[in-house]
């Protein structure tokens, strides 16, 4: 049921995401009338907070989230957005804290577990985000996304072989996605081999990729 939960939350802030800031304010005060009427319900502070992160008031949104937690210490919904929302107020440790609530909880939720590696990547654990990563591609090895921020990673910290590997094994996994093929190009170029690099440009446009969004990788393959 949790997990039906969270779902229908996420569900629910794409689906509104259409409605002017005027709109979401009018949503805030009605949510707010509503919340002093019954302040234990969690369904209406967890509506309340995801207005406040529309309107970008991220504090208010942890704020939020706390109160929800001091209701119900187990409710996902709030776990997870407020590790979102702290990563974006850059409040690494707190939010790292969350993910790691969260996945006791809930061990092999994909989303958590790569936010819970973004975050010891920003705190500059190096040992600890690769082992999140490779936990992320162990759980998920289906996933191209898992292999993809793993590949970006190993690139920062200039593992070139093991980076092109990952970029091929997602690649393969999502062989139309532009962003991928041109990651794997960038990191071949930089090691100057410009003959591998426009290979993997001509079979990409082959598999149906444009060539307009590899133009700039084809330009620097001359």
């Amino acid at each position: 049921m949790r997990h039906i939960a969270l779902w229908l939350l996420m569900f629910s802030a794409v689906a509104a995401g259409a409605q002017t800031a005027g709109q979401w304010r009018d949503s805030l005060s009605v949510l707010n009338d509503s919340i002093r009427m019954m302040p234990h319900n969690t369904d209406l502070r967890l509506r309340k907070a995801a207005v406040n992160i529309e309107l970008g008031q991220w504090d208010y949104a942890v704020e939020e989230y706390g109160r929800v937690l001091q209701i119900d210490s187990r409710n996902l919904a709030a776990l997870y957005y407020r590790a979102y929302a702290n990563t974006t107020l850059r409040h690494y440790d707190m939010a790292r804290n969350d993910y790691e609530t969260f996945l006791g909880i809930v061990p092999h939720h994909f989303e958590a577990q790569l936010g819970l590696a973004m975050v010891k990547r920003k705190l500059g654990r190096q040992l600890d985000t690769l082992d999140e990563l490779n936990q992320l591609v162990q759980q998920f090895p289906d996933s191209a996304l898992a292999y993809a921020a793993r590949a970006d990673y190993e690139a920062e910290l200039g593992k070139y072989d093991v980076a092109l590997f990952d970029w091929g094994e997602a690649i393969s996994r999502r062989p139309l996605n532009a962003d991928f093929v041109v990651s794997k190009t960038e990191i071949l170029l930089r090691l100057k081999r410009y003959d591998e690099a426009w290979a993997l440009l001509e079979e990409a446009m082959r598999r149906g990729i444009p060539r307009a969004a590899l133009k700039e990788w084809i330009d620097r393959c001359k």
